[in-house]
């Protein structure tokens, strides 16, 4: 049946926000310094000057970053595939729910919906975004006005969506790496925590004892700390997601895309900076106290303690591997005969050849890792995901070298 889903048939100074800068000014001298994660929560999701939360247009060539949506059509096919699995693997149900959570601009949600709706499978998929952003939820309906397929709802939260028995997908992509993080160093075998001061005229790090005993009780689950003198990225928010995200499925599926790594590899003594980093006009920079709501802010994700997570709220992992190798499984070289082998005119063969490369390459959108886990489903084999990775145990145990999935 993932044979009659074609992914490739689918539509086509400081810089610093000054009204931003004078809340956490105001907010440091009032309550004293800040928790990175709290500067971070302002910077990116302030009601009205956060970066994710005003009108400019973030993602896409002409904003600050690309993400695997926007490169091309093919992927919201390919996921789509992915989907067309889990409903055979659920027993094809009448109906099913589509939850996807941070949709961005709406791309994924129309090239998904598209491809779905072009192979007439007999299903109703019933299609919600989560987006309590009202200038996000703006886009993803301007993007998706007009689509023939589309049976989209929005809501705010995970939280606010009724119960159902209807069998559900949960997806998303890039969205864990986006929520506020603490940050940690290991300074005399201790752990501390960096946080955000304003003294001279300027933004800057302050080191103290951690402002929360979850912070010392998040290593001591995994049995690991930071290297002596490393900087690190905790983010608290990410498992307490992926437990909203489990109650919302009954039986089903989660499809994680995220940038991160296993802990071992993530809090590995060679990675002595972190992960953070900041994204403008398409340039990665690691200073988050310039362009404070112009520009992102993204850390990479522990899939150990997300998958941990899932399985404490009923979730058994089932796959977990790079985009790399999850598209080429799902069939992206697909219509890519060379030009007088197959249908394609030069220009749309290059166009699909560029899209692959992009979305494949093993230094950018390549390496994104993507975790599968279920409910009540047994432990199918899918697809796109090597057996041997499927199981929570192995991604406690694969540690990585130097320089892999370094930011």
């Amino acid at each position: 049946m993932l044979s009659s889903v074609d992914p490739w048939d689918s539509q086509q100074g400081s810089g610093n926000t000054p009204e931003l800068e004078r809340v956490l000014i105001e907010r440091i001298a009032s309550e004293g310094p800040l928790t990175f994660a709290e500067f971070m929560a302002a910077a990116l999701y302030h009601p009205r000057h956060g970066y994710y939360t005003t009108a400019a247009r973030r993602i896409g060539r002409d904003g600050d970053y690309i993400t695997s949506p926007e490169v091309h059509p093919v992927f919201g096919g390919l996921v789509a595939r992915q989907l067309v699995e889990f409903w055979e693997l659920l027993g094809r149900p009448e109906a099913l729910s589509l939850i996807e959570a941070g949709a961005g601009n709406g791309t994924l949600a129309r090239d998904v919906l598209a491809t779905l709706g072009r192979a007439a499978l007999p299903v109703r998929w019933d299609y919600t975004i989560i987006e309590p952003h009202p200038a996000a939820r703006s886009r993803q309906q301007e993007t998706l006005a007009g689509t023939e397929f589309a049976r989209v709802r929005w809501a705010d939260s995970l939280a606010a969506l009724p119960p159902t028995p209807t069998p559900t997908v949960v997806l998303s992509n890039e969205l864990l790496d986006a929520l506020p993080v603490h940050r940690v160093a290991v300074l005399g075998g201790a752990l501390r925590e960096i946080y955000v001061n304003y003294e001279d005229g300027r933004f800057h790090d302050r080191e103290g004892p951690p402002s929360s005993p979850e912070l010392e009780r998040y290593f001591q689950a995994l049995g690991l700390l930071p290297g002596e003198g490393c900087s690190a990225e905790v983010n608290l928010g990410a498992p307490r997601w992926m437990v909203e995200a489990a109650a919302c499925v009954r039986r089903g599926f989660l499809l994680t895309f995220d940038y991160g790594a296993p802990a071992a590899a993530l809090f590995a003594p060679w990675r002595r900076g972190g992960t953070l980093l900041c994204f403008s006009h398409h340039a990665a920079g690691q200073d988050p106290y310039v362009r404070i709501g112009r520009q992102d802010l993204t850390a990479h994700v522990d899939f150990t303690t997300i998958a941990r997570a899932g399985r404490d709220a009923g979730l058994e992992t089932l796959g977990f591997a790079t985009q790399a190798e999850v598209l080429t499984a799902l069939g992206i070289g697909e219509g890519l005969a060379a030009p007088g082998e197959g249908t394609l005119a030069l220009e749309q063969y290059m166009q699909r050849r560029a899209a692959a490369v992009e979305l494949l390459d093993p230094a950018g959108l390549g390496r994104i890792r993507i975790l599968v886990q279920g409910k009540g489903v047994g432990e199918p084999l899918l697809r796109a995901f090597p057996p041997g990775a499927a199981t929570l145990h192995a991604i406690e145990s694969s540690p990585e070298p130097p320089g892999k999935d370094a930011p």
